[in-house]
């Protein structure tokens, strides 16, 4: 039956004569007719909304508002549908032309090697290929650095547009009687166009002319990496932009002077510093780290906390943390902790936490004063979780064990677990005073003797998450064998 059905629906195709083609295009007129339809009533809408307003105007009255109201929300229901008829028009044509080119021959020369199909956009790789922009966009995005056709290493990402063969192609499709369709859009795909490239190679340029160019183009750029990630891609793919970026860096005395100037300019680092492409190649240029360091301790605290903020996305990669603890940032994000400002709190936390999840890095900042600042802060129940988190990295640390004794950390840590409802904070604390007990005499006997009053170990050991359970139980054994215990540090 079902057979028999697709031969009549056939037939009826080959009487009637209707190709795909046309079938498609009879749908995109429909569409457009539709789209006449919607354009008059927004018109008509407008015209009411703007001569309802008037009426308003000179009655004053809350039932003339209510009716402006609902003709406003009818225009939007309108110009939504208005919206969706477009989009689909637009992808009918799209498959309507690809239909048209799938009947011709097209040179193979005109084709993109990627997608087989017509080029709309034909630009250049550094190997010399041409290939449709937004498909070679795609394979670079992904992450590729190799040419697709000739396998070879590319020396840069940089596209350069193919005016001559888009001619040809344009000259074909006239001689075919077809037109070209306009190039694929893709407003994600972080790239930037030639227009956009020609603006801020401008603004580079400015980086090293007077202070008033530096100021003014500076603060474009800051604005430009903030709003459009196809500029932050930028930086990665031109081996120039950063270099240029930082052109004021050679005067360190007119930036010192120029704190706004300072504070675009550590901006525009963090903005660049989170298109991950980007990471590694910011930390690595030589004066990057170095000025994020300065910025931690002087500037404005918006520009203290930008550049603590750049090094927490840029410790995102492993490599990055051993480098930015070599170049010494952890002092002066320890520095910044203890000032407190509730503007620089997070970022600050978030960038010594990370940097210390490298245990190189965790000698650097115990040697920094981190015990101390941390451990008081959480005294103030400020940022208590993220400090807790920090601490409990630094514990595994000898010389932050004796730290940790001396400034008489146990009560404040077993007040936590008494205290607190959220399960991380006492799986840290538990974790911290598991660690010290396991060094110290002194402190072993404090807490035995806390624990006989209250019991909190014991209850943290029954209710709290697997390994705040697990640390419990192994400090109870602790408590209770003494005798057998093997202590290698002594108080």
């Amino acid at each position: 039956m079902k057979t028999r059905f697709c031969r009549e629906k056939m037939a009826k195709s080959e009487i009637v004569g209707v190709s795909d083609g046309e079938v498609l295009e009879k749908g995109v007129v429909n569409n457009s007719n539709k789209a006449k339809e919607l354009k008059k009533d927004l018109l008509r809408l407008a015209m009411e909304i703007s001569q309802e307003e008037e009426v308003e105007a000179e009655n004053d009255d809350e039932k003339e508002n209510d009716v402006i109201l609902g003709t406003i929300d009818k225009a939007i229901r309108a110009l939504t549908a208005l919206k969706g008829l477009k989009s689909k028009m637009n992808k009918k044509q799209q498959r309507a032309l690809s239909s048209q080119f799938d009947q011709l021959n097209v040179p193979d020369e005109y084709r993109c090697p990627i997608s087989k199909e017509i080029m709309k956009d034909p630009v250049i790789l550094s190997t010399g290929q041409t290939y449709d922009r937004p498909f070679i966009q795609k394979w670079l995005k992904e992450g590729n650095r190799t040419c697709p056709q000739t396998q070879q290493v590319l020396s840069h990402i940089e596209l350069t547009p193919n005016h001559l063969i888009r001619d040809l192609i344009v000259q074909w499709c006239k001689e075919n009687g077809t037109e070209l369709p306009p190039p694929l859009q893709d407003t994600n795909d972080g790239f930037v166009n030639d227009v956009d490239r020609t603006h801020l190679n401008t603004l580079l340029e400015k980086m090293s002319s007077t202070i008033s160019d530096q100021k003014d183009a500076a603060k474009q750029i800051r604005l430009l990496t903030k709003r459009m990630p196809s500029f932050r891609s930028f930086f990665g793919e031109s081996t120039y932009a950063l270099p240029k970026l930082l052109g004021p860096l050679k005067d360190p005395e007119s930036l010192q002077d120029n704190p706004d100037l300072q504070e675009d300019l550590v901006t525009t680092i963090l903005n660049l510093s989170i298109h991950d492409n980007n990471k590694k190649l910011i930390a690595e240029y030589p004066l990057v780290i170095p000025l994020l360091v300065e910025s931690l301790q002087c500037g404005t605290i918006e520009t203290r906390t930008n550049a603590a903020a750049a090094l927490f996305t840029l410790s995102a990669l492993d490599e990055n943390k051993i480098l930015i603890g070599e170049l010494d940032a952890l002092k002066p994000l320890i520095d910044l902790l203890e000032q407190g400002h509730e503007l620089a709190m997070k970022d600050v936390t978030s960038a010594i936490f990370n940097l210390c999840i490298s245990r190189g890095n965790r000698g650097k900042a115990v040697r920094g004063g981190a015990v101390k600042v941390v451990l008081e802060k959480i005294k103030e129940r400020v940022y208590v979780s993220e400090l807790l988190a920090i601490l409990a990295l630094l514990a595994t640390h000898h010389t932050a064990i004796d730290q940790l004794e001396e400034l008489e950390s146990v009560e404040c840590l077993l007040s936590i677990i008494e205290e607190s409802t959220y399960e991380p904070d006492r799986e840290n604390c538990i974790v911290i005073l598991h660690d010290i007990c396991g060094y110290s005499r002194s402190v072993l006997k404090d807490v035995r003797e806390m624990e006989k009053d209250k019991g909190i170990i014991a209850k943290l050991a029954e209710n709290g998450t697997l390994r705040a359970k697990r640390k419990a139980n192994g400090l109870l054994d602790k408590l209770r064998l003494k005798k057998s215990m093997n202590y290698t540090h002594t108080a």
